[in-house]
């Protein structure tokens, strides 16, 4: 592999005008995340009394189980953003991996300090894609009860449908099924239907005088039955560690938990993140040859100015070195492999829009890393597949169809990162969310939509000007409904906007991105090999 040449002057103007354009949009994702963190309507109120009760924060229960000075990739920080008047921050609960005595372990720990830990619909897209995560890459999961259950007055939101409230138990079976090992810690109220989150893990966990599992609580068993009760004498520690036998261990004090829990972990046998399976080529990390925050010069400010793929790729991968593909056809597309913390990928990656020869040229390449068993990792900025007389005659359509088909079918372990646009059927052959990558992840410049909010803003009103048959309209009504259209436009293709809805796995810098996908790589490494049927690679 070659070192990838830069051709970027960081003493230009326009280099400095977009690294202040970027600096901004880093302070913005910083501000949300810790919004997420600590923020919310009545926040400040609920965490001092959640300290009050002895108890830790979510991120801080999870710092005590993993091992020190280990990364923890946490998931989805901003679901629900600007959700519900921004009353359920994260969602209400916090996902991600971390390390534990060298395993890998999915993490899921109720916020009891965001409406007692109750789960909206956001907080259970987030956890029920956690426990997907985990199916599809072999890990333990770990989950750190605090919660009060489903969200009750948005009760049709959470409860009967496919991937509702159920599809979390559904999944805890599945995992059981699969050999995936699961450990439950109660810190506090596993009501109702949370309360099959314990009774449906391996090994549980519950701390005395804080922890309670029931069915139903005082105020339901009051109304059913008349019978006064206290929570603890209902379904507490003692209570179903001695007796019903639901727990398997009781321990006085949070800290006690995190450590039995850890000796627990270290004896479910699974494979460590430094026992790679043997399928995937891996070799000694180097860092990149250029600093990767010259990407926040490199990306122009003006997001319809387009930037050269080369220089984002070489600045996540190792020694900057590339080895690519079909160099000189197809150059809308470029396809090449390269390592990431050692780990070799299959990289495809746009410089605009896709025209037919690179259509083909990405459908070849991914064949030829499905024969092969290397990873695919897409890079997208993209406003779709060229349009026009010309592109139809050459078959478009046809040649487009052979690269979604090409990505749908590849059983390599794929990521996606949205490195800018992500547009129209581009984002479906670039292995947008519908074509369900293990991992994937959106920059603050990205753009998610049908089409541009430009492009929108000139098609919606033709056809809403067409639709008038006749009728005379001002300039003024014009200007009007182009300013619908843009706006709605512009806030529905935000990162933000996509985020919260768990579009994506993480709204995440540049600068993190190759460590993100160093651990995701690490993840895959460690499982057996994708199963590939038919290996012959039918060139395009």
């Amino acid at each position: 592999m070659r070192k990838l040449p830069t051709r970027v002057d960081k003493t230009s103007e326009i280099y400095a005008t977009n690294v202040a354009a970027y600096r901004e949009l880093d302070a913005e994702l910083r501000a949300a995340m810790q919004f997420a963190i600590d923020g919310g309507k009545g926040r400040d109120r609920s965490i001092e009394r959640h300290y009050k009760r002895g108890k830790l924060m979510s991120r801080e229960r999870i710092d005590a189980v993993i091992d020190a000075d280990t990364a923890f990739l946490e998931l989805s920080t901003l679901a629900g953003w600007g959700m519900v008047n921004d009353e359920f921050p994260g969602g209400g609960t916090v996902t991600g991996i971390g390390v534990v005595h060298g395993v890998p372990w999915m993490f899921i720990a109720s916020d009891a300090t965001v409406k007692g830990g109750s789960l909206f619909p956001a907080g259970i897209k987030k956890q029920v894609r956690a426990q997907d995560i985990a199916l599809e890459n072999g890990l333990g999961t770990i989950y750190l009860v605090d919660s009060g259950g489903a969200y009750l007055p948005m009760q049709d939101e959470v409860f009967p449908d496919k991937d509702h409230f159920g599809g979390g138990f559904y999944r805890q079976a599945r995992m059981s099924a699969a050999g995936l090992p699961q450990m439950s810690v109660v810190l506090g109220g596993c009501t109702a239907g949370g309360a099959y989150v314990p009774a449906l893990s391996d090994e549980v966990i519950m701390v005395d005088g804080i922890g309670r599992i029931f069915l139903g609580g005082p105020p339901i068993v009051k109304a059913a039955l008349g019978e006064i009760i206290d929570q603890d004498d209902l379904g507490g520690a003692a209570l179903h560690t001695r007796q019903s036998g639901v727990s398997d261990y009781m321990v006085n004090t949070e800290r006690e938990a995190y450590a039995l829990l850890r000796d627990l972990c270290a004896n479910t046998n699974q494979r460590r993140m430094d026992q790679p399976a043997g399928w995937l080529d891996t070799a000694e990390p180097e860092p990149p040859a250029y600093d990767v925050e010259e990407i926040f010069g490199i990306i122009n400010a003006d997001t319809r100015i387009p930037f050269d793929c080369h220089e984002i790729i070489a600045r996540i991968i190792d020694g900057s070195k590339f080895s690519e593909f079909k160099p000189d056809w197809g150059d809308s597309i470029v396809c090449g492999y390269a390592r990431i913390w050692g780990h070799l990928v299959g990289v495809i990656a746009n410089n605009g829009i896709i025209f037919n020869e690179s259509a083909l040229k990405a459908a070849h390449f991914i064949e030829l890393c499905e024969q092969r068993a290397v990873p695919l990792l897409f890079l997208q900025n993209t406003s779709g597949y060229m349009v026009g007389r010309d592109s139809e005659v050459g078959g478009i359509a046809k040649n487009g169809a052979k690269m979604v088909s090409a990505v749908a079918n590849a059983r390599v372990p794929k990521f996606t990162v949205l490195t800018g646009g992500s547009y129209g059927a581009g984002n479906y052959g670039m292995c947008g969310r519908g074509f369900a990558p293990r991992f994937l992840f959106t920059w603050p410049n990205s753009r998610i939509a049908t089409m541009a909010a430009d492009t929108a803003e000139t098609v919606l009103t033709d056809i809403r000007v067409g639709g008038l048959k006749g009728a005379e309209t001002t300039e003024e009504q014009l200007a009007k409904v182009r300013a619908e259209i843009r706006e709605q436009y512009e806030t529905q293709s935000s990162p933000y906007y996509a985020t919260s809805r768990l579009w994506d796995d993480g709204l995440i810098l540049p600068t993190d991105t190759r460590d993100a996908l160093g651990m995701c790589l690490s993840l895959v490494a460690r499982q057996p090999g994708p199963e590939v049927g038919d290996k012959i690679v039918y060139r395009m």
